[in-house]
């Protein structure tokens, strides 16, 4: 069970987010809406996060990790993968998510390394890039 949480550098993740047992959790509120996000992120706004960490388990079924960020991965990011990982241990459940990562320099500094932007508007989006 994780309990701990790590970073990941944005070129670590675009190696590894093609893999199947990665999620990517983006956990902005608005803005994902008008700046875009990472192809085949779930979006999971902060200002409610705590109360849909149920759901979200469900959603990441079959994953052993999952990165989480937000704008800048500061704040919100970090937070919301501690408040992740602290239900898990209450949860005392097996779950078989075994990492839980923070993506450095978060949404904002993805987009300005020129990584793949998606600017769909598809609940769970699809993964496509513009």
């Amino acid at each position: 069970m994780a309990r701990s949480v790590s970073y990941i550098t944005g070129a670590q993740l675009l190696s590894l987010r093609r893999r199947p047992n990665i999620a990517i959790i983006d956990v902005r509120d608005d803005e994902r809406s008008y700046d875009g996000h990472i192809a085949g992120s779930l979006h999971y706004a902060s200002g409610t996060f705590t109360d849909k960490i149920s759901d979200l388990i469900q959603d990441v079924k079959g994953q052993d990790t999952l990165v989480f960020h937000c704008a800048l991965s500061q704040v919100r990011g970090p937070t919301c993968a501690r408040r992740f990982t602290s239900y898990l241990e209450e949860m005392k459940e097996d779950t078989g998510i075994k990492s839980v990562l923070v993506l450095e320099r978060g949404f904002n500094g993805w987009e300005a390394s020129g990584r793949p932007v998606c600017h769909c508007t598809d609940v769970p989006c699809k993964g496509e890039t513009a």
